[in-house]
């Protein structure tokens, strides 16, 4: 068993595969297109991707990704849209494994590690935290953001609307009523690979939103692709005479729905089509695709306390190497330094 840093997913022996598909049934921020993306796309010219690893022959065991810049401290590899980090780890001999992982990480010319968001239950991240701590690092957590959801439980999409607010079921009817009579409008889903072609609309919705233009549209555009190819993407477009005026990206990935970016045109405000197109989406990942928890992501924002129903809390830990106490013989010869300056310059 061994500590190994790759810099290149060329590098990275193919039984990691298997680690990255036990992540992805978890998170989609744990599976290797959305890594492989991020090292792609969101990484500035100053920084650079290296996956700690732990293996054993040819057999990974541990994948920590990290993100490598100037300076002394290393950090996970992830993005603003990350809404939960963690290492990828086999399931036997855990401890030795985190041991070994942190014990190499302990050896690298880094002063400290900061990762973030994480979940403070998380048991590898807790582990990986023991391990560092007996590796000469001083760890602490911090609040990173909130992160709300809503765990299905085998209900169906009539059963969810029912127990929403009121106010926010009144407003679907009444704005999709007055949208239909005063314009008519149309809602189309793309799945698959049609995604990617349709993203344009997204992007001519965005454009035309109160968030002005898509500062990561490589970025998107790229997960797009990569999670299009296990047929992932859920893509619903508004359109008002053929006019593209709100689109929702989610993510569909083995039984949880992730709400990934919401927009509408500020044009067509007063008919709220995002409420529209959450319900439309709401319906079809409930009824059709089955899901048992939908996942709004990052942000405490007040409209997605009527759609969710848990809050959860995603913090940042930092990891510090310890500096060793220096002993009596340091103190020593530092005080006779200080002495003979001092004689020095009273000479002078």
């Amino acid at each position: 068993m061994k500590f190994v840093c790759y810099t290149d997913w060329d590098q990275l022996p193919e039984s990691a595969d298997a680690l990255f598909e036990q992540g992805e049934k978890e998170k989609i921020f744990f599976s290797r297109p959305w890594f492989e993306n991020l090292a792609a796309a969101a990484l500035d010219d100053d920084q650079a991707m290296v996956l700690a690893c732990v293996v054993t022959g040819d057999e990974v065991l541990s994948i920590l990704p990290l993100m490598r810049r100037a300076g002394n401290t290393w950090y996970s590899l992830r993005h603003r849209y990350t809404s939960h980090y963690s290492l990828l780890l086999a399931d036997n001999d855990q401890q030795r494994i985190l041991e070994c992982l942190a014990e190499g990480l302990s050896r690298l010319p880094i002063r400290a590690l900061l990762l973030e968001p994480v979940a403070a239950d998380d048991i590898r991240i807790c582990g990986l935290q023991r391990s560092l701590e007996s590796a000469g690092f001083s760890c602490d957590y911090s609040f990173r953001l909130y992160n709300w959801i809503y765990p299905v439980r085998g209900e169906s999409y009539e059963d969810y609307m029912a127990a929403r607010p009121a106010r926010l079921r009144n407003t679907i009817v009444r704005k999709s009523r007055k949208l239909e009579r005063e314009h008519g409008y149309e809602i189309r889903l793309f799945t698959g690979d049609e995604v990617p072609q349709a993203m344009p609309d997204y992007h001519a919705v965005y454009a035309a939103s109160w968030k002005a233009n898509e500062q990561y549209a490589d970025f998107l555009n790229g997960i797009v692709v990569g999670f299009s190819r296990y047929d992932w993407s859920r893509l619903a477009v508004l359109y008002v005479k053929r006019k593209p005026v709100a689109a929702q990206l989610w993510f569909v990935a083995h039984g949880r729905a992730s709400i990934f970016r919401l927009a509408y045109d500020e044009a067509w405000r007063r008919y709220s089509p995002g409420s529209i197109l959450t319900s439309f989406l709401m319906e079809y990942v409930i009824d059709v695709d089955g899901v048992d928890e939908i996942d709004f992501l990052t942000g405490n924002d007040a409209y997605k306390q009527d759609w969710m129903s848990d809050r959860r809390e995603r913090f940042a830990l930092s990891c510090v190497k310890s500096v060793k106490p220096a002993g009596r013989y340091e103190l020593f010869v530092e005080s006779l330094r200080g002495m003979l300056k001092r004689l020095s310059g009273s000479s002078d």
